[in-house]
């Protein structure tokens, strides 16, 4: 079992920036997929960005260019840097660990909230 905590989020003005954390614990394997998700009010989750243990990174167009993912193995804790946050960045993001191609691991999410 993998449970994942994460934490970070709050309130921030247009502009501003964020960083979040989301620390992993259990069997953590060094080929798990991890990542950020977010859902908006009265909208389906989608992707933010994901990290491979090779460090290869897939970001969503909507943020690319403000935010980053990265991720410390040794710690088992993915990372999401989140800069010039817009209005439309406000919901909750969830941590994904994707493992096998067909196992998937939630946190229970944190708000984020960016004011105009």
């Amino acid at each position: 079992q993998v449970q994942l905590v994460e934490s970070g989020g709050g309130l921030v003005q247009a502009g501003g920036s964020l960083r979040l954390s989301c620390a992993a614990s259990g069997s953590i394997f060094s080929s798990d997929r991890m990542g950020w998700y977010r859902q908006a009010a009265g909208k389906q989750r989608e992707l933010v960005a994901t990290v491979s243990s090779g460090r290869i990174t897939n970001v969503a167009d909507s943020v690319q260019g403000r935010f980053a993912i990265s991720r410390d193995n040794a710690k088992n804790t993915v990372y999401l840097q989140m800069n010039n946050l817009k209005p439309e960045d406000t919901a909750v993001y969830y941590c994904n660990v994707h493992r096998w191609g067909r196992l998937d691991y939630w946190g229970q999410g944190t708000q984020v909230t960016v004011s105009s």
